[in-house]
């Protein structure tokens, strides 16, 4: 938790030293949250042993306030810059298009604090006299100012699942401490991999209720307790995450998980079938008058009423308890179901590590194949490849599959999708096992627009895969208008493969639109987009997609053999 913790106060410094337009040192803040955001190790071990001055992008200055934060869990330059930065940054930078200077800038010139006085601004037509703004930025912000509000108090999933596996860790130990068999799990959306998550739920078993307790309201980084009883608690985050535990009895642990798992509508939808039954259900057990027949495990109370064990990622009332009834669940693909990752960046454009060491970190994770897929672009902003550059690392390649076993590596690039839906036809691209085209820019085009430019770029016989194709950023930017039936069409007619991108702020395909494709007929792929090797680890989080998608091993193509999976490609 430090990690995030640390990574997210050097941000919001970033943030309102840009929005008081401050040069140079927002830049190095944020470098710094960078590196520690991608770190494997806790940044408070890596203190403790002396090494902060060893990371890339931490100087004397920030290393300074770094230990401040973990020894404290606070920083006083922090709460000295929130002191001079009366607004509410945090939700006015979720509006698209808003970056800390205008939010600058519309404080000194209207007195923006908060979402609610934007939208009257907007509304009031006052951001348009703005010089550096205008009516086409007022008409934006106008439309994007409900997303941003719907996002409020909710959590990326990849930032919540971490924490609360860190916290359900801490808690185990408290168990086996005590010399028992207790269980404890995560329920609520987190459970379900549901892409933002509002707060934690944690359901434990326990005979020593009162230490469980007492250890969760002694976390560290917590920002307020909210309620302490015996068999309840709940707290507040300093990254403002409500986390709540409940202890219950043994017997009735699986239907408190099954009850704080669920969403409403599945839970009402079991409630409904229970009584249909002539049983009555909630989190204590499944009862036949005053008699508890279910309830210490899942599968107990499914069974009783008459259904299969429904996987916590469908139970959202799209159909699973039917299905659960007629045996019609689908074998869902598997968390370690993937052999390989097909987007991966490396140093040689906007990555953080070399290939070797990507490949090798792949070879941990159990993959039997990657594909590196650099940028291949003019654009300078992310150092891509030109022609040579891209011959240069395919020999780099090659020396590295020879070097290594048990994994190999694909020749691939990643290419921008031009307004036009044109890509680069370089050669070099038609000797590469595979590439990614993807939209980087442009995206206020019509839904027509949006749509013909996945598909020309589909029709050309470069691209292999379209990578995270509605473009959306959660509770950051809004998915590109499309007409779905017209690409998933495309996409089986061209044998070009939609992307479901693993990494926590785009899960795109989302899960709905995943299931949509895969009901049309068509294929995918999970892949993590990642970076540098932590973020590999991301692939849950796709795979999380595609199982509340429903889909199945057999809908995902890099669940294939190497030798299967190059038979899948088009010209392959």
């Amino acid at each position: 938790m430090k990690n995030q913790l640390v990574a997210s106060i050097l941000n919001e410094i970033a943030d309102m030293l840009d929005m008081q337009e401050v040069e140079f040192k927002p830049r190095a803040y944020r470098r710094a949250a960078r590196t520690i955001e991608s770190m494997a190790e806790p940044i408070e071990q890596v203190y403790a042993q002396g090494k902060l001055l060893d990371l890339p992008g931490v100087g004397e200055a920030i290393a300074k306030k770094i230990g401040e934060i973990i020894e404290t869990g606070s920083l006083e330059y922090y709460e000295e810059l929130k002191q001079k930065t009366p607004v509410d940054l945090e939700n006015l930078l979720a509006v698209e298009g808003i970056g800390p200077k205008t939010v600058g800038l519309l404080y000194k010139k209207l007195g923006v604090k908060s979402l609610e006085d934007l939208q009257r601004a907007a509304q009031e037509h006052r951001i348009r006299e703005i010089k550096r703004l205008g009516p086409k930025t007022e008409e934006n912000i106008l439309s994007s100012i409900e997303l941003a509000k719907r996002s409020r108090g909710r959590s990326l999933l990849g930032e919540a699942l971490p924490i609360a596996t860190e916290i359900c860790d801490r808690l185990k130990v408290v168990i086996r401490t005590a010399g028992e068999s207790g269980q404890l799990e995560a329920a609520g959306s987190l459970r379900r991999m549901k892409e933002t998550v509002g707060d934690i739920d944690i359901v434990a078993t326990s005979n020593h209720a009162s230490l469980l307790t007492d250890e969760f309201t002694r976390l560290p980084d917590i920002q307020k307790v909210l309620e302490k009883g015996e068999t309840k608690a709940s707290l507040l985050l300093t990254n403002h995450i409500q986390v709540d535990l409940r202890v219950v009895e043994d017997e009735s642990f699986g239907a408190a998980l099954m009850y704080f798992t669920g969403s409403k509508d599945h839970n009402i939808a079991l409630r409904k079938l229970a009584i249909s039954r002539g049983f009555k259900l909630n989190e204590y057990g499944l009862f036949k008058g005053d008699q508890q027949i279910a309830g210490r495990t899942e599968d107990e109370v499914y069974k009783k009423l008459g259904l299969d064990g429904i996987p916590p990622e469908l139970r959202e009332d799209r159909g699973e308890i039917n299905a659960a009834m007629k045996h019609q669940l689908p074998s869902l693909l598997a968390y370690d179901g993937v052999r390989g990752d097909l987007q991966l960046h490396t140093r040689w454009s906007d990555g953080q590590q070399t290939v070797e060491e990507m490949a090798q970190a792949a070879k941990n994770l159990g993959y039997e194949y990657i594909a590196i897929t650099d940028h291949y672009s003019r654009m300078p902003i992310v150092n891509g490849l030109n022609e040579q550059r891209l011959r240069d690392q395919m020999n780099e390649i090659d020396k590295t599959n020879e070097k290594l076993n048990g994994i190999h590596i694909l020749k691939g690039a990643e290419v921008d999708i031009a307004a036009d839906g044109s890509v680069s036809e370089d050669k070099v691209l038609r000797d590469l096992d595979l590439v990614v085209g993807s939209i980087h820019g442009t995206f206020k085009q019509t839904k027509k627009e949006m749509t013909r430019r996945l598909i020309s770029a589909m029709e050309s016989d470069i691209v292999h895969i379209i990578g995270h194709p509605t473009g959306r950023k959660i509770n950051e930017k809004a998915p590109s208008d499309l007409d779905f039936d017209e690409l998933f069409e495309a996409s089986k007619r061209t044998k070009t493969y939609l992307e479901i991108n693993a990494s926590p702020q785009r899960l795109d395909l989302s899960d709905a639109n995943a299931a949509l494709a895969l009901r049309s007929g068509c294929k995918l792929v999970i892949n993590t987009d990642a970076h540098n090797q932590e973020q590999m680890k991301n692939m849950r989080f796709g795979i999380g997609v595609g199982r509340r998608a429903w889909a199945e091993k057999k809908d995902i193509i890099n669940t294939h053999t190497l030798e299967d999976f190059k038979k899948t490609l088009k010209n392959g």
